[in-house]
């Protein structure tokens, strides 16, 4: 299998890289190397050693969840090993994305899923289960509500579910939001963008069973992961459930009364990474939202009292946790204290991160400190790029590669031109401007010493010969171009599969794309393809 390094992949950041190639230079921010394995055993002696008195309410709580799903046999062990003190959980997370959101959604659950797996064959003193945590706390309507694929005329599609409500509203916590008639124009532009095949019903059909009028994002979600990963043991938790959040009330009412002394420390952290790298989240004062009966608001403290930003609503500290003793579930983490949440809630020995994640733990480490919950290990979720056989033709007709394709598009075409073209066009130009460049070099030493005032004449004669040579050079490669229009419109065809609007492809496009050209199929084949050990992005071939 080909892997592209990640520093060889535009958008990367510096604090992702170094994670990744030198932690030497960020130990003292994670703390745990992912790559250390066999310190592994220290850390998960640790946090198993750690009493949760309510292990058997959350297993509880999760059977409850599934309620009419019948979940496989390993899914049902999975979720009965964590009332047992040895049990440590894998896990990875994400927005409720329709249709799963990006590709990048499933590589993140294989990743955290193999993890266990691999786990469970080296620590036989330790049960490893895999947890998707499906984050439907947030209230970002806009992140969730679209997917992308490759329409019939090989362009990027966006394609929304609209509810008919105005863009900037607080619709609250998106995993209670359920789906209206909005639904049946998706499926009716979906259909529109796919041509008749094999596979597209199918495709429709477990499209259709998932994500259908009157459920709601959360449940549509889990219906969707449930028909990939049930028979892998993915155990799925809603953390949203008022159970839930009635056991998460200490982490809530602590972060309400020590806001200040947790938002120095992720202050003073967030302050070295934007000196040494940059600070992924935007630190707010407390690290919590309150659901009110018209949305989910941020809570800013202001002389004593705590103000629900955007309405006109204060509480004091009093009044705050009443509120968090009488309804639990009104209150929920921000994207700093969510993985303090988690792991108060499970063992969890490593959390499956994607680039953006891994940088904003960064942060979130001192507010380990202060809740005392041993850090998990942070461990890269795998990377790919699928690869099928007639962009494969293409790459080798040009002989280009998969990093190829990721270079800005004009360098690119340029560099395909050159290849095709019997003239090198910037050679040519390259050479004939030193040529005119040394002419008036020349010119200026000779006409100074006859009156110094002409240095200024041949000087805007030079720039005005050097714009018309320029211009000319221009023409003659876009004269070149349209000669070899045919190669460039196949090579933007690859990369509108490979780098659609300028970004990888498992960020851009949904799973639908590739299972309609490959069929539901195609999830197991990625599954076993998918490396975990890597820590390069992939390049898997269909």
């Amino acid at each position: 299998m080909n892997t592209i390094n990640f520093s060889d992949i535009p958008g990367n950041s510096n604090l992702f890289l170094d994670y990744l190639y030198e932690f030497d230079k960020v130990d003292d921010i994670y703390g745990i190397n992912f790559r250390e394995i066999e310190k592994y055993p220290a850390l998960f002696s640790k946090i198993t050693s750690i009493p949760r008195y309510f292990r058997d309410e959350l297993t509880s709580i999760i059977f409850d969840q599934y309620g009419d799903y019948k979940p496989s046999k390993l899914t049902r062990m999975h979720i009965e090993e964590l009332s047992e003190q040895n049990t440590i959980a894998i896990i990875t997370g994400q927005q409720l994305g329709i249709f799963g959101g990006p590709l990048y959604t499933f590589y993140k659950t294989i990743t955290a899923i193999k993890l266990a797996k691999q786990l469970s064959e080296i620590y036989e003193d330790f049960n490893f289960v895999p947890l998707f945590w499906m984050e439907g706390d947030d209230h970002d309507f806009n992140e969730i509500k679209s997917f992308n694929i490759l329409g019939q005329d090989n362009s990027l599609k966006n394609i929304s579910y609209e509810d008919g409500k105005r863009e900037d509203l607080n619709r609250g916590s998106t995993s209670r939001i359920k789906f209206g008639k909005g639904v049946d124009e998706v499926y009716k532009q979906l259909e529109a963008e796919l041509r008749d095949n094999d596979f597209k019903e199918d495709v429709l059909t477990v499209l259709r069973d998932s994500y259908l009028e009157g459920d709601t994002f959360e449940e549509s979600f889990r219906q969707l992961l449930f028909e990939f990963f049930d028979e892998e043991g993915l155990i799925i938790f809603n953390p949203s459930d008022k159970k839930v959040k009635e056991l998460l009330a200490p982490v809530f009412r602590k972060e309400i009364i020590d806001f200040r002394q947790h938002v120095d420390g992720v202050i003073e952290r967030s302050a070295d990474l934007e000196e040494r790298y940059h600070a992924q989240v935007k630190v707010r004062p407390v690290n919590l939202f309150i659901n009110e009966s018209d949305g989910r608001y941020a809570l800013d403290p202001d002389e004593g009292i705590f103000r629900v930003k955007g309405k006109r609503k204060t509480y004091n500290q009093d009044e705050l946790l009443y509120e968090l003793e009488k309804d639990p579930s009104k209150f929920s983490p921000n994207v700093l204290l969510r993985p303090i949440c988690q792991d108060f809630l499970f063992p969890t020995g490593a959390y499956v991160a994607g680039p953006a994640e891994i940088s904003y733990f960064a942060q979130v480490m001192p507010l380990y400190n202060e809740y005392e919950i041993p850090a998990p290990v942070i461990y890269p979720r795998a990377a790919a790029t699928l690869l099928e056989r007639n962009v494969i033709k293409i790459l080798d007709k040009y002989e280009l590669s998969v990093h190829d394709i990721m270079l800005d598009e004009k360098i690119l075409n340029h560099r395909i031109v050159g290849s095709l073209s019997k003239h090198n066009i910037n050679e040519l130009f390259s050479g004939s401007r030193e040529q005119v460049e040394k002419l008036f070099d020349d010119m200026t030493e000779k006409l100074v010493g006859i009156d110094p005032n002409l240095k200024n004449v041949v000087d805007k004669n030079r720039q005005k010969v050097l714009q018309g040579f320029e211009q000319l050079h221009n023409k003659a490669l876009g004269a070149e171009e349209r000669s070899h229009e045919t190669a460039l419109r196949q090579v933007d065809k690859v990369r509108a599969v490979l780098f659609p609007d300028g970004a990888p492809q498992e960020r851009k496009l949904s799973f639908v794309y590739f299972a309609y050209k490959h069929g539901l199929d195609i999830m197991k084949y990625i599954f076993n393809e998918l490396s975990i050990n890597k820590f390069e992005h992939q390049i898997i071939e269909l």
